[in-house]
């Protein structure tokens, strides 16, 4: 296995390249059998460089047909070339030319990354270090250079041919062949290289900037999907706008295109001008995509989009700062979804996301800060770390600038640094600059791994009536981290009296509180309110406005009324939600929950669903219990996966098995029969009637699983349908094996539909599932290499299906240990994500922990992984 510490990168030994590649003059000649890349380089030596310092370019899985500078070719001796890398021994200390040629087989890239073939397509991946797999180059963010790129295809199989930029040229090239010119004005470093050939459909539109400008808009597809990218198209404009309106960034050319492929590793690539959707991201029909992935098409087509400015403008130094783009356009994305639609239902999804992904991330051995300081394999820090925490200390500063501060902040960045490929530390001081503040300390919190535990208690003086806050943080160790340093802290916060309403205070003192914001940023803090009439109850963290796991001391009962009675969603959710796993833990625990609690938890859930104050969408995040990962991260070690799925499901009958005729009543009454429209308000009446059936199954109402197979049979889009697949499959009722059948014998033929039977079939916790997979990866029919089917099925069995993954025999966990070894082979970024299924294992009960190690230390035992995997292998066996 591949671990010595040579390719361990680390961040101390940054320093730029002695050259730099300031222009790129690209040709590509594409036939069925090969392709073939020459490259005309500008190459200038930085300052300082000396005379006789080599120019060493990367290259991966390369072979060198030619080499010349400024014309002339290169004796053998002025040069070593091998796969993976290109050294100019001693090149002229000035502007010069590096020509080379390369020749190159899509059609056998199953790893996805470089230039590949996709159903017939050539496409690009070169984030973060594809490109060196298409040509030797600088592979590395900080060089930033314009690129001209001039592609030569056969017309039939290719007549659409897409580059970076805008096109200025094209043509007939004879013998069947044609050609067209792209060129990018904006310097750009090489991993936002992109190249579509293929024979394609579309569908065009345009808008019009904010200065007037008119841009031409198209998304490119397989033929006879068009009709399935109008929703794509319509997300896309909207973001455009919205980018405008919110941060003053208006597009910068003529052309933007978006490509769907159906071989994609990740959701998406922002690539300068033409990004590249996997399509399960762009396509949307209501007969066959659901709410959910509406969503999040809008989400991620505004992702990409907004990358323009926070990725491709202005790009990272070095892949360190990968949070730098990620972090800041995932919070970009966050704040236009919560725009168009429901800002406290987006915030809860968004938090629920934070914890089922990242929270484990953190609290594992695979953690990391949002800034790393080190790694092996920059593929494996595409993290929900780098994403959804670095999104979170986004929003934490602009909740502590406020909407006026963080906008000046944002200006001052990109008027400083566009064009630039800068870092974290040069993003936050123009917030510093623009507001005259201190950011030091804050900074801590991308260079810092783990979840931050905030434990509040508090006290009332009656007579005094004065009121106490003690607050308290602490974070425990992580992976190459022992000693933790107090964060700053934004604690958004209320104060609400005996009836409901807010209470006010005369004076605080004891920390730095700001109106309805306490600023901790020791490692402990006492805030005094004075002036205070009857013992409030506090509402605390609201919006969640730090990503930190929170104890208190307050009740049940203070906790049942923050549900009825708290102004923010967010406290009103997370309430149902302590009440609910304090049940849960308990019981796990072997505390059985009393009675007259489960009434009243019940009360509550009743009451939210009558409340017609509430909107529908928030009623379905509310209506349901903290899932099994949640329950068995809380109680944090010694897991028993099974008995933490028979506890919840027995709290589920417990709670609602009682207000099935409440539960019934509503389900029917949110039944309607208008057109399907992805809006709002109809995904939300939909999410609540499907959470209803959910419901009903779960708590083991007998009309449940009936009324889920008549949903499924009567649905008229996806979503319906869909939703009483899932329940059904979840509950493994007697139903759902016909079902899953008639859902696989209507659909099979759309590979992304597809998708949707092969994760409810590998989510299933009946004891037959390990087979089913298997029986469904063992048919020679099943698509071994595509990345979206793959996930579809075994990531799905690894990530979602606790109780069966890690079965007491060790089954499970051998079964995705082979699986792992075999498609590494073949694709390395999908087998080590499909690894990371196995963070969990230092927290299972003995045999189970056991059982996995066993796995792991066989998968180790094989040899010969790649680097991803390999990384990935020996920070989880550290754990």
């Amino acid at each position: 296995m591949r671990t010595d510490s040579e390719h361990t990168i680390y961040l101390k030994d940054y320093t730029p390249s002695p050259y730099a590649i300031v222009a790129v003059d690209l040709d590509f000649r594409i036939t069925a059998e090969s392709t073939r890349v020459r490259a005309l380089l500008t190459v200038e030596p930085r300052e300082g460089t000396e005379p006789g310092t080599p120019l060493v370019l990367d290259g991966n899985e390369l072979t060198l047909t030619s080499v010349a500078i400024d014309g002339a070719p290169l004796m053998v001796s002025s040069y070593a070339a091998d796969a993976d890398s290109l050294t100019i021994v001693e090149p002229p200390l000035r502007r010069f030319v590096l020509e080379t040629e390369v020749s190159l087989k899509p059609q056998t890239n199953t790893r996805l990354m470089g230039l590949y073939r996709s159903s017939g397509t050539w496409c690009t991946q070169c984030e973060p270090e594809g490109f060196r797999r298409i040509t030797y180059y600088l592979d590395r963010p900080d060089n930033l250079a314009v690129f001209k790129v001039t592609m030569t295809a056969p017309r039939d199989i290719a007549p659409v041919l897409l580059a970076n930029g805008n096109k200025i040229g094209a043509g007939d090239a004879g013998d069947g062949m044609h050609y067209a010119v792209w060129e990018d004005p904006h310097p750009k470093p090489a991993y936002l290289f992109a190249l579509v050939a293929g024979d394609l459909g579309s569908i065009t539109d345009n808008f019009t900037t904010a200065s007037g400008r008119k841009v031409d808009l198209a998304i490119y597809c397989e033929h006879g999907k068009e009709d399935q990218c109008h929703w794509a198209m319509d997300s896309l404009k909207r973001s455009m706008s919205w980018d405008e309106r919110r941060f003053g960034r208006e597009y910068d050319l003529d052309i933007f295109n978006i490509v769907a492929v159906s071989d994609f590793n990740f959701g998406a690539m922002e690539n300068k001008g033409l990004n590249i959707f996997n399509d399960k991201l762009v396509f949307a029909k209501p007969d066959t995509a659901t709410d959910g992935d509406y969503e999040n098409i809008e989400r991620v087509i505004a992702h990409e989009y907004f990358h323009n400015w926070t990725g491709n403008r202005i790009t990272c130094r070095d892949w360190f700062q990968l949070c730098l783009k990620e972090g800041l356009t995932v919070y970009r994305d966050q704040e236009f979804t919560s725009d168009e639609r429901s800002r406290a239902v987006k915030r809860i999804s968004d938090v629920q996301t934070l914890r089922s992904a990242q929270f484990p991330e953190d609290g594992g051995p695979l953690a990391h800060p949002a800034r790393p300081d080190q790694y092996r394999e920059i593929n494996n820090f595409y993290t929900a770390t780098v994403y959804e925490k670095g999104a979170e200390i986004v929003r934490m500063l602009a909740t502590l600038l406020g909407e006026a501060g963080f906008r000046k902040g944002m200006d001052l960045y990109f008027e400083r640094h566009d064009g630039r490929a800068t870092t974290i530390e040069a993003f936050l001081a123009v917030f510093a600059e623009a507001n005259q503040i201190d950011l030091s300390q804050f900074q801590t919190w991308y260079l810092q791994a783990g979840t931050p535990k905030l434990t509040v208690s508090d006290s009332y003086d009656a007579a005094a009536q004065t009121y106490r806050l003690k607050l308290e943080q602490k974070t425990e160790p992580t992976p190459g981290q022992p000693t933790k340093q107090a964060l700053v802290m934004p604690i958004k916060f209320g104060l609400i009296g005996p009836n409901g309403s807010p209470m006010g205070w005369s004076s605080v003192s004891g920390s730095d509180v700001r109106d309805d914001m306490i600023v901790l940023s020791g490692d402990s803090a006492e805030i005094v309110f004075t002036g205070v009439a009857n013992r409030p109850v506090p509402s605390l963290l609201r919006g969640f406005s730090a990503p930190v796991n929170m104890t208190t001391t307050l009740t049940q009962e203070n906790r049942l009324f923050l549900a009825r009675h708290d102004s923010d969603p967010f406290g009103r959710w997370q309430a149902l939600q302590d009440v609910s796993m304090a049940l849960a833990v308990g019981a796990v625990n072997g505390t059985p929950w009393a009675d007259d609690a489960v009434t009243a938890l019940r009360q509550a859930m009743a009451d939210t669903l009558a409340n017609d104050n509430l909107d529908d969408a928030f009623k379905a995040l509310a209506l349901v219990l903290p899932g099994e990962a949640l329950i068995a991260r809380t109680i944090g070690k010694d897991i028993d996966p099974a008995k933490i799925h028979d506890v919840r499901d027995q709290l589920n009958r417990a709670v609602f098995g009682p207000l099935t005729s409440q539960l019934t009543v509503a389900y029917i009454k949110l039944t309607s029969d208008l057109p399907y429209v992805p809006d709002a308000a109809s995904s939300g009446r939909r999410a609540l009637r499907n959470r209803l059936l959910g419901l009903l199954v779960a708590s083991g109402a007998s009309e449940g699983p009936k009324l889920a197979a008549q949903q499924y049979e009567a649905a008229a889009n996806m979503t319906d349908r869909f939703a009483a697949l899932a329940v059904s499959g979840a509950a493994w009722t007697a139903e759902a094996p016909m079902l899953l059948a008639d859902f696989r014998t209507k659909f099979g033929g759309d590979p992304l539909v597809l998708d949707k039977w092969l994760s409810v079939s590998a989510s299933a916790q009946d004891d037959g599932v390990l087979e089913r997979v298997r029986a469904i990866l063992g048919d020679p029919n099943f698509p071994k290499n595509n990345p979206n089917r793959l996930r579809a099925l075994v990531g799905a069995f690894a990530m979602n299906n606790p109780t069966q993954f890690a079965r007491p025999d060790g089954a499970g966990f051998r079964f995705v240990a082979d699986f792992v070894a075999d498609v590494d082979t073949r694709n390395p970024q999908v087998a080590a994500r499909v690894l990371t299924g196995f963070r969990i294992w230092p927290m299972l009960e003995p045999v189970r922990r056991a059982a996995a190690k066993s796995a792991l230390t066989a998968l180790q035992a094989k040899g010969h992984l790649s680097r991803n995997t390999a990384d990935i292998l020996t920070r989880t066996l550290a754990g």
